[in-house]
């Protein structure tokens, strides 16, 4: 399903965030940035409200597994950090309800190397998972759905120079390792769509073009915020928005998308999440903005 690929332009106009960070000195506190979102999302043919949640977190990963590395179980020249992206999308139509998850690995370095990709849908007509990986200068999938057509498959694509994935946005745009682009700069580079997109909307995975611009005030449930915005156009006229705050951390404050498509920042908190299953946790969901 993954199929040859176009050009975009990619533009920023006016402002970016300010230049690279000290990325562990915010990152490597043993928390998680969590942010909640009240969401948007088109589904058969209606705009159906829920919610979301990003959730930034570094980790070790196994290059060889493509995994979390557990301490003491690989060589050291098979281990490196990475920033992991779990955006969570829960929203319902009708009688029942969709919970979607896309998990982003991407390698701390420079222009963000992409580690793994993998997404799953669950809903009351089945469920659907699909993973990309990057070896050897191709993406390399696996697909498994319950939908007539692409119930398995594998798939590759060679991944050109500078090739960006939609799904690593969220983390490119924010400026931690580097400003990705300069004030009023350009540059033409191939975009992936994300997997949600493809997988929604049963699209075969192909690179498309976009271009961006502009930066402005929003106020969102949040609170107000100077953003950076970016937008991107695809060939097929989808278009994206990406509103990054200006000021560290550069959070994702808005994103829209087509046909009503929205998340929009609720609340947002560092937290070590993985320690708060115990009953009594779920009262941190409230600085995230969401009951």
């Amino acid at each position: 399903m993954l199929r040859a690929f176009l050009w975009f332009l990619l533009l920023l106009s006016l402002a970016a965030p300010s230049a690279a960070q000290d990325f562990w000195a915010h990152w490597g506190d043993g928390k998680a940035e969590l942010n909640g979102y009240a969401l948007k999302q088109p589904r058969y043919g209606a705009v159906r409200s829920g919610t979301s949640v990003l959730i930034f977190v570094t980790e070790d990963f196994s290059d060889s597994l493509r995994v979390k590395a557990d301490p003491g179980k690989h060589p050291a020249s098979d281990v490196y950090p990475v920033l992991k992206l779990n955006a969570v999308r829960d929203f319902p139509t009708g009688i029942y309800d969709y919970n979607v998850m896309t998990s982003t690995f991407l390698r701390i370095a420079p222009g963000w190397p992409v580690a793994k990709v993998s997404f799953s849908s669950q809903e009351w007509c089945g469920h659907v998972w699909h993973q990309i990986v990057p070896r050897d200068g191709k993406l390399s999938g696996l697909f498994h759905s319950y939908f007539d057509g692409e119930a398995d498959g594998a798939e590759s694509l060679a991944f050109p120079q500078g090739g960006v994935l939609e799904d690593a946005l969220p983390v490119m745009l924010r400026g931690w390792n580097g400003v990705y682009l300069e004030p009023g700069e350009s540059r033409a580079v191939p975009l992936l769509p994300s997997l949600i997109w493809a997988r929604l909307n049963h699209r075969p995975l192909a690179w498309t073009i976009a271009r961006g611009a502009g930066t402005r005030s929003v106020t969102v449930p949040a609170g107000r915020f100077e953003v950076t915005t970016y937008t991107v156009v695809t060939a097929d006229g989808r278009k994206l928005v990406f509103e990054i705050e200006t000021a560290s951390p550069h959070r994702l404050i808005r994103q829209t998308g087509p046909d009503g498509e929205e998340l929009t920042l609720k609340g947002s908190t560092r937290l070590p999440y993985w320690q708060l299953n115990a009953p009594g946790g779920e009262l941190h969901l409230k600085d995230l903005g969401l009951r």
